[in-house]
């Protein structure tokens, strides 16, 4: 196990090399590691729309689980601080490769200036069977968390995830859980 955190945080440090954040999440069951890269600066595209590519590393004592998603996202015009995103992912585990949609929505709490930014989220992401090959049957995955910067681009954060990676022959909850973690923005 110590060899695959390794390698995935050697991965993502290349990744964070480019743009955006790397993160860590665990709990007594699971570890996940994180890293989202910001397209934007890279394509000079300076619109209102911000273009994601996300991808993760869930590892418990039941199964692996890679994840490689993009997305696109924008704040509302008349709620700033509201966030929507929509796009897609690859979700890879033993025997079983999906297609899941995407979206999420995230808001930055009004708080004070003394109070440093705190972010709400909720994420979902669903394949039916049409989106889900190999073993697999369907994919759904759901997260909300609850994110502070305590020092400039250092988050933690607390949340919680149910992904259920359902196979041809058997329902498979693959992590249903709290979690904790730290995210460097860079």
């Amino acid at each position: 196990m110590f060899k695959k955190i390794v390698l995935t945080a050697l991965v993502f440090t290349g990744l964070s090399q480019a743009q955006n954040s790397i993160g860590l999440d665990i709990n007594s069951d699971d570890v996940e590691v994180l890293a989202s890269y910001n397209f934007n600066e890279t394509m000079g595209y300076t619109g209102g729309t911000e273009y994601h590519v996300d991808f993760s590393y869930l590892h418990n004592d039941l199964d692996d689980l890679v994840t490689l998603g993009l997305s696109a996202g924008s704040a509302l015009e008349a709620a700033p601080d509201l966030h929507f995103s929509f796009g897609f992912q690859l979700a890879f585990a033993e025997d079983f490769v999906a297609l899941p949609l995407f979206a999420k929505v995230a808001y930055l709490l009004p708080l004070s200036n003394n109070i440093p930014n705190t972010t709400l989220s909720a994420s979902f992401a669903y394949a039916p069977s049409v989106l889900t090959f190999s073993d697999g049957d369907t994919y759904s995955e759901f997260r909300t968390e609850a994110d502070m910067e305590v020092i400039s681009n250092i988050h933690i954060f607390l949340g919680y995830r149910n992904i259920e990676t359902n196979y041809e022959f058997i329902d498979y909850t693959l992590s249903d859980s709290f979690y904790g973690g730290l995210k460097l923005s860079f």
